[in-house]
């Protein structure tokens, strides 16, 4: 299972699925430049590169069977990485979850955060949930922090995803059900970006539903990859 973290964040997003998921399958977490251990590179700027050198660096290790699961921002750039994988032969995922993140064409119509004054985009960002209350406390953390999240928001809010090639594995969007940035109906449109099966599953919570309480999201994974 290889994770995308959201907007800002880094692959310890995913550290706690590592005792969470079943035993039977291995966890792997993209780390972007910008934050944690790649805090002094740049944000990335451009997309096809950023998911150029993620193939690149992920095709060696993909020897066996793998999903892609990626979280807001990280599923455009999980479902851009797994279409460019199949552009160049495979190897495939045998499914993406995409979670919490609305179709591209809705992102690209929508009201763009990162046009909001700094005040008010540090609002929106906040109100999304994603950092706990140490952390949205802290000015000086919070001030590294922010500009990281506004360039992956300018990065996907000024990028064009195509509907065609579509993908051939099955899509999985899950959904938190009091999301107000990416609502159960504008997600399902991902049906028409593979010609595999689609499906949505849908969790109690706001955009950040996968660190609610209650909310056993490597669980479903599992039991979805692995079955009952």
């Amino acid at each position: 299972m290889v994770c995308f973290p959201h907007a800002g964040g880094g692959a310890n997003a995913y550290a706690g699925w590592a005792r969470r998921l079943p035993e039977d399958i291995e966890l792997a977490a993209v780390q972007l430049p910008g934050r944690q251990n790649r805090i002094a590179e740049e944000p990335a700027t451009d997309v096809g590169q950023l998911v150029k050198e993620i193939v690149a660096d992920l095709r060696p290790a993909l020897t066996g069977p793998f999903s892609f699961f990626g979280h807001s921002c990280g599923s455009l750039l999980a479902f851009e990485v797994a279409r460019m994988l199949q552009l160049k032969g495979g190897p495939s995922p045998a499914r993406l979850f995409l979670s919490a993140q609305s179709t591209p064409e809705v992102v690209w119509a929508g009201p763009k955060l990162h046009d909001l004054p700094e005040r008010e985009f540090h609002a929106a960002v906040l109100s999304l949930g994603g950092f706990d209350e140490e952390v949205s406390a802290d000015q000086e953390v919070m001030d590294e922090l922010v500009p990281v999240v506004l360039a992956d928001f300018q990065l996907w809010e000024r990028h064009r995803v195509a509907t065609v090639p579509r993908l051939d594995c099955p899509i999985t969007a899950l959904v938190g059900q009091s999301d107000w940035r990416a609502p159960l109906q504008t997600v399902e449109g991902w049906s028409e970006y593979t010609s595999a099966p689609f499906t949505t599953e849908i969790f109690p919570g706001g955009h950040f539903y996968l660190t609610e309480e209650g909310n056993d999201v490597p669980g479903f994974v599992g039991q979805v990859l692995l079955g009952a």
